[in-house]
């Protein structure tokens, strides 16, 4: 009488099979919700400095960073007096004091000592950080106004997509919501500036 080897069954590897089409799936999902947490993040860290800029225009009725009687008004941020002009509008200039007047006055959390805007800026989730700025590289022209942006390209296309289609228009080019180039779906990674003023 012949020996058969034993092997698996077809239930035994249809088991395995569904085990790893389940790990494989728990893998995709974790991405996709980490992406969307860093997609969320972004929304939230540029609300939260529009909502500190305007509790600061609130209260000492200019913009921080543009203020330029804080001598009078604010306690903490003198060193900052001469930087802003007072226009309404961010320019480079003003800046590092944008985020060092919210810090002194206790809108953000930080270190109103730092020396660049690299270093006292908020980071963005993909390594960047958040600047504001009016006047510069603008896609459409017809737009003009405070923004805040992303100082280097390191926002995917597709998240660039995603915020732009929760949050404003869809389109690149236009509303609120812009990248400085290339239009959605060309996989290349963004520069994102948000017109929240």
């Amino acid at each position: 009488m012949a020996q058969y080897k034993k092997g698996f069954t077809l239930v035994e590897l249809s088991i395995v099979l569904v085990i790893i089409g389940l790990l494989i799936g728990g893998v995709l999902k974790g991405q996709s919700m980490i992406e969307n947490a860093k997609i969320k993040k972004i929304a939230s860290d540029m609300d939260a400095l529009v909502a500190a800029t305007y509790s600061y225009q609130d209260k000492f009725n200019a913009l921080p960073g543009d203020d330029n009687s804080l001598g009078a008004t604010a306690t903490g941020a003198a060193a900052c007096n001469a930087t802003g002009n007072g226009d309404g509008l961010f320019v480079p200039g003003e800046a590092i004091c944008y985020y060092r007047d919210l810090i002194a006055e206790g809108f953000i959390a930080g270190d109103a000592a730092a020396t660049t805007e690299a270093t006292i800026a908020r980071a963005t989730p993909y390594g960047s950080f958040y600047q504001v700025r009016s006047a510069g590289i603008v896609r459409d022209a017809t737009r003009t106004g405070n923004r805040i942006e992303t100082l280097v390209a390191v926002v995917p296309d597709d998240v660039a997509q995603a915020l732009d289609d929760k949050y404003d228009d869809g389109v690149a080019a236009t509303g609120d919501f812009q990248t400085f180039a290339g239009a959605y779906g060309d996989n290349t990674l963004k520069r994102i500036a948000w017109y929240k003023f």
